[in-house]
């Protein structure tokens, strides 16, 4: 008599609100950082040459306002819709995945949003394309960002974070290399156009998204979802404080960068066009330099273990920097600046990342509560335009604007000794 055929025992599929801990594929984060690089290129190109240039077209003598303006009000579009696009990946069941489908919908969004911002020649053009690319890049944002609790064990986020890190720096510097290298504004924003698109292909095809159940998604109710928002301080003070640190050391970050032509055109005494082509280098020279400590201080706080010394020394540097910009307006000083700079945030992107993901209050609304760490991110490029109006509507000088980004930042890395819960 035969005996039965008996099935290979599989296992089941991993739930998509289960902590990961297989290790992932080296080729997945090679794709989603080529997706980060695009989405940063879209989002600096504009802020750090583009938007600028196109502000000083439409009227020279007002550009700053128009500058503030147009970034304030792309940034506040993205405090609201980061978390927003975030809490809806967190309820989409499509069979794709939860977090693919916003990734796709924004590179394509993203992309014609660069079409409107091209050959825009007022205020009101220049608002509608940048609202659009905030809107739309922040979809993309808040997705990948979540992909990396869904999929990455904790041992190993503070890697990813370093090659996440990575990206975001060569997408800075690409889109600042191809506003500089294209000659024109229109042709800058086509050519971001196309690379967003092209960096979101790859990730698009092997995402290896977990697909989320209708058992496993909440009933709506719509009081209850307007109120997740609020993530309470005192239920999850770990996360608060995670928060308020990331918010003070990205509003230094800010203020140096929105007005860094500026900067290099009235403080250091550049002319516009060599400032357009110093604002390129100084911010390859500091990519180059991110590259080199963002890997490298991700492995090292893995290794150890530890990601609390790491963000707090990193501020530190990031501070140093910024206060060289303040006392030493020269070409010389910005090259230091860049160069320190670059240290200390390589490090800080990649550790102060993997340290957020771990004091997330709920697996189920990752990249909601990601979004609104993300806050932290957008929200300084609304309150910084506000204080270098002030600081240099009554003439006190770079000094004082890059003196006071120091300060911002020094208070932002003391205040990581509040969080507990990580080592």
């Amino acid at each position: 008599m035969s005996q039965p055929i008996i099935p290979p025992m599989t296992s089941p599929p991993r739930s998509a609100l289960a902590e990961p801990t297989a290790t992932v594929p080296r080729l997945w984060v090679v794709w989603i950082s080529l997706a980060s690089i695009g989405v940063w290129a879209g989002f600096f190109g504009p802020i750090q040459v583009l938007l600028a240039q196109q502000a000083e077209a439409i009227n020279e003598s007002d550009k700053e306002s128009i500058l503030a303006l147009v970034t304030g009000a792309g940034a506040a579009v993205s405090l609201v819709f980061n978390p927003l696009w975030g809490a809806f990946s967190d309820r989409t069941i499509l069979r794709i995945g939860r977090r693919v489908p916003w990734v796709i919908g924004g590179a394509v969004t993203g992309a014609g949003s660069m079409l409107i911002l091209a050959p825009a020649d007022s205020v009101a053009e220049m608002l509608v394309g940048w609202c659009l690319a905030q809107a739309s890049l922040n979809a993309m944002l808040a997705a990948l960002t979540a992909t990396v609790p869904d999929q990455v064990p904790v041992h190993e986020r503070g890697t990813v974070g370093g090659w996440l890190a990575l990206a975001q720096t060569v997408g800075v510097i690409a889109g600042s290399g191809i506003a500089a290298a294209t000659g024109s504004i229109a042709a800058g924003y086509l050519t971001t156009a196309g690379l967003l698109l092209v960096t979101a292909i790859p990730y698009c095809l092997g995402s290896r998204d977990i697909a989320l159940t209708r058992e496993e998604r909440p009933p709506f109710e719509a009081g209850r979802f307007v109120r997740s928002f609020w993530v309470s301080p005192r239920l999850h003070p770990d996360f608060a404080w995670a928060w308020l640190t990331r918010f003070l050391v990205n509003l230094g970050n800010a203020i140096v960068v929105l007005y860094l032509l500026y900067y290099l055109d009235d403080a250091v005494g550049l002319t516009k066009d060599q400032a357009e082509s110093r604002v390129f280098l100084l911010t390859a020279a500091y990519g180059v330099i991110t590259v080199l400590t963002a890997v490298g201080g991700g492995i090292w706080s893995d290794h150890v273990g530890r990601r609390k010394p790491f963000v707090i020394a990193s501020g530190f540097v990031i501070a140093a920097a910024l206060v060289v910009l303040a006392l030493v307006p020269t070409m010389t000083g910005a090259w230091i600046g860049a160069v320190v700079l670059g240290v200390g945030f390589g490090i800080y992107s990649s550790v102060d990342f993997a340290m957020i993901s771990q004091v997330l209050p709920n697996a189920g609304d990752r990249a909601k509560d990601l979004g609104v760490i993300n806050i932290a991110n957008a929200l300084p490029q609304v309150v910084a335009p506000g204080i270098a109006a002030v600081v240099l509507g009554l003439d006190l000088g770079y000094a004082t604007l890059y003196g006071l980004a120091a300060a911002t930042t020094v208070i932002g890395s003391l205040l990581v000794t509040r969080i507990r819960s990580v080592a």
